[in-house]
């Protein structure tokens, strides 16, 4: 409609920038959303429950009814048939997690009494002699070995051997011969582990369990507390 005579036209003019900063602010706004959304904390797979109900699970056959709060990851507390099972255990008591405990079984210390146990479901081809010499053997430099501490043999690896920032201890105890890969301490190694290495579980699965190597004197009792969680589980199986 035309204006009357005597009136004016209003104009209502609007800066031209507000539609582009509107814009603008709806595209940091969603894309804050976006980066909250990756960076969001995800649960940890390795984390144990502190829940204590019996999961019955099997491992090629091998039958187990473990304590929730020993098995490390959720798709193994949900139970039934599994390739592989791990497990945590604290030295010397062999008990499970607990919320009380979280820390002891959150730390790496050169001392944490951790003891990392792993099932797997495989075919074990060699017993520790076997291992002793024919993976071994090839790249140690004593192939008699030392006399090492706590009653056990020390074996020496060549340099470049692939093998060189470890050291091989073999040990007899209830169950045969038990072998022991240590990491050497050094700066690049402040926190040394000692690896158990595959022991069979029934005909088709095999244990192995890692423990910090400040607890090789006690070889024997970290041994000794392995097998018998093992045994026991079994028997809930």
């Amino acid at each position: 409609m035309r204006p009357m005579a005597g009136e004016r036209e209003e104009i209502h003019q609007h800066s031209g920038w507000l539609i582009p900063a509107g814009f603008g602010m709806v595209t940091l706004v969603l894309c804050g959303l976006i980066l909250g959304w990756y960076l969001r904390p995800y649960p940890q797979a390795g984390s144990p429950s502190g829940g204590s109900q019996v999961v019955h699970l099997s491992i090629h056959g091998i039958r187990l009814g473990i304590p929730a709060n020993y098995i490390a990851t959720a798709n193994a507390r949900a139970g039934g048939a599994q390739e592989k099972v791990s497990l945590v255990a604290l030295f010397p008591s062999f008990h499970g997690y607990s919320l009380e405990e979280a820390s002891l079984f959150r730390g790496n210390a050169p001392d944490s009494p951790v003891v990392r146990l792993s099932l797997r479901g495989d075919t074990p081809n060699l017993d520790a002699r076997e291992r002793l010499d024919r993976v071994y053997r090839p790249y140690i430099t004593n192939p008699e070995g030392t006399e090492g501490p706590f009653g056990l043999t020390r074996y020496d690896f060549a340099p470049r051997s692939g093998y060189g920032d470890n050291e091989l201890f073999a040990g007899v105890d209830a169950q045969g011969l038990e072998l022991f890969l240590c990491e050497k301490p050094g700066p690049d190694i402040p926190s040394p582990n000692c690896l158990a290495l595959d022991r069979p579980l029934g005909r088709q699965a095999s244990l192995s369990w890692r423990f910090k190597r400040a607890y090789l004197a006690r070889w024997r009792e970290v041994a000794g507390g392995v097998h018998g969680l093992i045994a026991r589980f079994e028997r809930s199986g």
